[in-house]
């Protein structure tokens, strides 16, 4: 999919397809009233009336895609009506398609356009890589008609394509077969990206681990013949900005371990490395939009699996920071893994630290697919994060880390325990994160409700793995920049 700006009419393009967007409140354009009757395009979300001007019109098809009441247009009613033209011009089959909106843009021309190219991009995403019967859909090309705002919408454009391909990257990793994004498997995708990006990359195996004293990240994938590795990725340098570092847990594929899941769903276990996925778009991201940060990209990466090597209940595990571990639950693995990339994020003295991760079915039970949760020690960066959310539709709702929470992740006989039981999972493996982060300003985003969709929440997202994190991450960067200067 590729995106591009000009600056002519719509309803002068001669192209396969046009798609204007139409509000409510707003009349259409003469030559479109009368390819139609009344009522039939009223303007109302998501209505969609498909015309043939027959030579009226430069236009072949001229599709009309209703976005509401002008006063309630965002970001994401532009992105989610610019996925709807992707998706029926991939149905019409056609390689080229225009889009303009009828009247003055509700909002500025470069937010327009980064979410009609956030919009394009991941509305018209498919993962179909192993059907080996599958046809090659015609390579789309999205012309966003602008007008007189062209050039500053291009600059949104360009943003918008490369934010949109960093979180379809994601989508891939998450998507990805658990017998093939294995740990292995993503430090050499690191690797690959540091020498396309110029990212610093680092990359330890197991014997560099157990050199290093990453007992948390050891214990829960040492049931697995896929050995853990634990992933660093740098952009820019100390000293040039401040130094933000994300955290992902990358748990490849969790079968629960000893305390194995239930086997109806397991396959969607493949998912639960939707934090580090979100960690490696968004690393891509940031390089290639040259934020001027140091963003430090830490992945912990590990499969969780049952054998007569896996880790027990009962285990006592020493971490990288030296505190111990009572694991009550094999299945509460992705607090353990963390637990060594959150201490580690230490060293580099950081402003702040985001970690992300499909933590606890408790958050989806409280959010459901619509929100993830947020937890941390600093309130401004929650604020900043919550506000990132907002504007990009991947919402997140702050929940509290009260004194009360710390009780309940107390070990009798080692320095935690690694479940705090049914009540307020989220928040109390929130309080066992906590621990690891010192007093550095930290937040944690459980997304596993959000991060993987049976049925899609928005228009711009398919069936499994939603990318969730990456445009959140980067708006935050953004703004983070932002108040720096």
């Amino acid at each position: 999919m590729q995106c591009e700006v000009q600056s002519g009419s719509l309803l002068d393009a001669a192209a396969d397809l046009a798609v204007l967007l139409h509000t409510e409140d707003e009349p259409l354009p003469t030559p479109v009233t009368d390819l139609c009757e009344a009522g039939d395009a009223t303007g109302r979300w998501n209505q969609q009336t498909l015309l043939y001007p027959r030579g009226t019109l430069p236009a072949r098809r001229l599709l009309l895609i209703g976005i509401g009441k002008r006063s309630a247009i965002t970001a994401d009613t532009v992105r989610q009506a610019a996925a709807l033209a992707a998706q029926r011009a991939q149905e019409l089959k056609v390689t080229t398609y225009h889009l303009g909106y009828n009247g003055n843009l509700p909002l500025a021309p470069a937010v327009f356009g980064q979410a009609f190219a956030e919009g394009s991009v991941l509305g018209s995403y498919r993962y179909v890589r192993y059907k080996s019967d599958r046809e090659e859909p015609p390579s789309l090309n999205a012309i966003l008609q602008a007008g007189a705002d062209a050039e500053v919408a291009a600059a949104g454009v360009q943003r918008g394509h490369i934010i949109a391909r960093a979180t379809a990257f994601a989508r891939d990793l998450a998507n990805g077969p658990g017998n093939e994004v294995t740990p292995a498997f993503l430090g050499q995708t690191a690797l690959e990206m540091g020498e396309r990006l110029g990212l610093k990359v680092m990359v330890l195996d197991k014997p560099q681990l157990i050199e290093q004293g990453f007992g948390g990240i050891l214990a829960v994938g040492q049931g697995s013949a896929n050995e853990p590795r634990f992933i660093v990725m740098e952009h820019g340098a100390a000293g040039n900005g401040p130094t933000i570092c994300l955290v992902g847990k990358g748990i490849t594929f969790d079968t629960g371990g000893i305390s194995i899941k239930p086997a109806e769903k397991m396959d969607e276990m493949k998912m639960d490395m939707s934090g580090a996925a979100a960690v490696f778009g968004a690393m891509q991201a940031v390089a290639e939009l040259q934020v001027p940060l140091h963003v430090v990209g830490i992945v912990c990466a590990a499969e969780n699996m049952p054998s007569g090597a896996a880790y027990r209940p009962g285990d006592i595990i020493r971490t990288l920071s030296g505190k111990t571990v009572e694991v009550l639950n094999t299945d509460a693995e992705g607090r353990i893994v963390l637990a060594d990339g959150l201490y580690y994020a230490q060293r580099y003295q950081p402003a702040a630290i985001v970690d992300l991760a499909t933590l606890t079915g408790a958050i989806m039970v409280a959010l459901g697919p619509h929100a993830a949760g947020l937890m941390g020690n600093n309130q401004e960066l929650a604020n900043r994060l919550i506000a990132a959310g907002e504007a990009t539709a991947e919402r997140v709702w702050q929940l509290p880390l009260w004194e009360e929470y710390r009780d309940a992740m107390k070990s009798e006989i080692a320095d935690l325990k690694n479940t705090g039981g049914r009540y307020g999972g989220a928040i109390t493996a929130a309080v066992f994160l906590a621990a690891f982060v010192g007093d550095y300003p930290w937040a944690h985003l459980d997304i596993a409700g959000t991060a993987w969709v049976e049925k899609p929440v928005r228009t711009y997202q398919s069936r499994g793995a939603t990318g969730i994190g990456v445009r959140l991450l980067v708006e935050w960067l953004q703004g983070y920049v932002g108040a720096q200067g």
